[in-house]
């Protein structure tokens, strides 16, 4: 059965950094697209970055571009977002999942969610 764990959410100032990771279990990452993804409240899910399988090509959302780093750690069957220079726009509830169709970053309803997620607030 398939199962991500995500963690590392907080709360920080303007400008603060955090490093989410998503810990998978019952498959291994290396072998899919793996995509993280944001809810706000009264927002639609989003889509910020994603990671290929085999040769880990990434893609971000322009809103994110620059501050965001994803990677995938395949000994630790993990995948992870290290979030710079954060704004209150980014706060909201932070998600990975899988593409069932090989794409990164297709759309949102390409993906599979088998986490509860982790929330980010950022304000001053």
């Amino acid at each position: 059965q398939r199962h991500f764990v995500e963690s590392g959410g907080g709360s920080v100032q303007p400008g603060g950094s955090l490093r989410l990771s998503c810990a998978a279990s019952g498959f291994n990452v290396v072998d899919y697209n793996i995509g993280w993804f944001r809810q706000a409240p009264g927002k639609e899910r989003e889509g910020i970055s994603c990671i290929t399988v085999s040769i880990g090509a990434t893609w971000y959302v322009d809103s994110v571009k620059g501050r965001f780093t994803i990677s995938r750690d395949d000994a630790k069957n993990m995948v992870s977002l290290q979030m710079n220079g954060l704004k209150a726009e980014d706060t909201a509830k932070y998600y990975c999942a899988i593409n069932r169709f090989g794409r990164c970053p297709g759309v949102t309803a390409d993906y599979d969610y088998y986490g509860q997620g982790t929330q980010v607030t950022v304000s001053s």
